[in-house]
């Protein structure tokens, strides 16, 4: 178990807002070993991101998107997030975890696939694609940050909502990928708060236990 957490639900958030709350925990951490570790799990109004990288191409014409584009500090190509979609920030300090970014994302990955399973959605992971996947369509995609080997950004699971504005874009610059979510798939309405709440438990109890402390 992860003795040390503040999990925070904050509900809808500008982009820039959390990303402001990351940048302090981080400073925070690298300052401070024995602080906190903290996970924030929030939904955006619809924006734009992309990551570090000179190919912005999986953006298409930037200038016919419906929403606006920021440009941040993760890896990763474009992605789409708004309402309905559940956004988790871990801020994680993987000094103390191994300092290993595979295993964390790898860790991620099982996080949600757990969380899908509970609400009766079967993810899996693909094979040289970071994600978690229902069949041939992505339900969730992740692009973390590290500094000093305290990580930021994170994860992103379509719960409900729009999904049409992923059609803008490519996402995460893979070519024909079809998005999913978990209202889509049960046919069924999913609250953002629950999932949240589930997110929780589960990077509790599975985070604590694949990256035990040293």
């Amino acid at each position: 178990m992860i003795e040390n957490l503040d999990v925070r639900w904050l509900g809808r958030v500008r982009y820039e807002t959390a990303l402001a709350m990351q940048e302090e925990h981080v400073a925070r951490k690298i300052d401070d070993p024995q602080a906190a570790d903290v996970l924030l799990l929030l939904e955006h109004e619809p924006i734009y991101t992309i990551g570090r990288t000179p190919d912005a191409s999986s953006l298409g014409n930037e200038a016919l998107l419906p929403h606006r584009v920021v440009r941040i500090h993760r890896g990763g190509q474009a992605t789409y997030h708004g309402p309905g979609q559940l956004v988790g920030y871990p801020i994680v300090d993987l000094r103390r975890r191994g300092q290993d970014l595979h295993r964390y994302l790898r860790a991620l990955e099982e996080l949600l696939i757990e969380v899908c399973a509970h609400f009766g959605v079967i993810g899996e992971r693909r094979e040289r694609l970071t994600g978690v996947w229902v069949a041939e369509r992505k339900i969730a995609s992740f692009g973390v940050g590290v500094r000093r080997w305290i990580t930021m950004h994170g994860f992103a699971l379509n719960v409900c909502g729009n999904l049409a504005p992923f059609s803008c874009i490519t996402p995460c610059g893979i070519a024909g990928v079809e998005m999913t979510s978990m209202e889509r798939e049960t046919s069924a309405p999913v609250d953002v708060a629950c999932v949240a709440q589930k997110a929780r438990e589960c990077f509790v109890a599975r985070l604590g236990a694949v990256l035990p402390l040293n």
